[in-house]
């Protein structure tokens, strides 16, 4: 079997670094044009963006702000035209004790929801109208085992934001399949990304590894290829699923 992406476009947010830049990658080798999406690390991208090849772009927004969520989405369709794929992959763990302040607190809360759950409503709102108009499209949402065992205290924010879009997915699969828009949930465990460094970093390395069936933790490259087959049709008869991806470190 062969995934061809060959003549398709796709999106992928947090794309720069760690998962988001192994996915691009694949997607890449695939055949896909892939919009290669970044906040701040613009050298990353320039740099990714010619490792990749097959026309892919660099494009900044900070997803944060909702406004250039929906820019995002404009200056892409704008140079892509039609855009197959829209992997919500860009996501932020920020880490806030049940201890601090109600005010810092909240602020962490609310800056978590807004680049884990927001921007991908935001995007996943333009992509099904887009994939409506066009004939079809795949929505891929990076989402977490966290969404589904919980998380340490201090990253509450993170798991039921994760949570939240393990429902979106599966609302835009119950809801636009009849109109061929088709979701996906890839759901990791500890990935070496930066991300996962600082968490490992507080609590362990034996934190991270202690419950896995596997020998090693899991890295960007080991879910890049699951990204890519969802996005190929392969799978589309398993839209709303959850693919988990954490080295078997639980069965839910």
């Amino acid at each position: 079997m062969q995934i061809d992406l060959a003549n398709t476009n796709a999106l992928v947010t947090g794309a720069s670094r760690g998962i988001g830049a192994a996915i691009a990658r694949a997607m890449g080798r695939a055949g896909a044009r892939v919009a290669v999406h970044y906040r701040n690390q613009h050298a990353e991208a320039a740099a990714l963006v010619v490792e990749v090849g097959h026309g892919a772009e660099a494009f900044q927004a900070d997803l944060s702000d909702a406004e250039a969520c929906a820019a995002l989405w404009k200056a892409v369709s704008g140079r892509f035209g039609r855009i197959h794929t829209l992997v919500n992959n860009a996501a932020i763990a920020l880490s806030c004790a049940l201890e601090s302040d109600i005010a810092g607190w909240v602020e962490g809360w609310d800056a978590t929801m807004a680049v884990n759950l927001r921007a991908p409503g935001i995007l996943s709102k333009l992509a099904i109208a887009h994939f409506l108009e066009h004939g079809g499209g795949r929505i891929i949402n990076i989402t977490s085992r966290a969404a589904f065992r919980g998380d340490q205290p201090p990253y509450l924010a993170y798991a039921a934001s994760k949570a939240g879009l393990v429902a979106l997915t599966r609302s835009v699969a119950r809801g636009f399949g009849k109109g061929g828009v088709l979701a996906f949930n890839v759901a990791p465990g500890f990935t070496r990304t930066d991300m996962a460094r600082d968490f490992i970093g507080r609590f362990g390395e034996d934190y991270a590894t202690g419950d896995l069936a596997l020998t090693r933790l899991t890295e960007p490259d080991d879910i890049a290829p699951i990204v890519a087959f969802l996005a190929s049709g392969l799978a589309d008869h398993a839209t709303g699923c959850t693919i988990d991806v954490n080295a078997g470190s639980y069965v839910h």
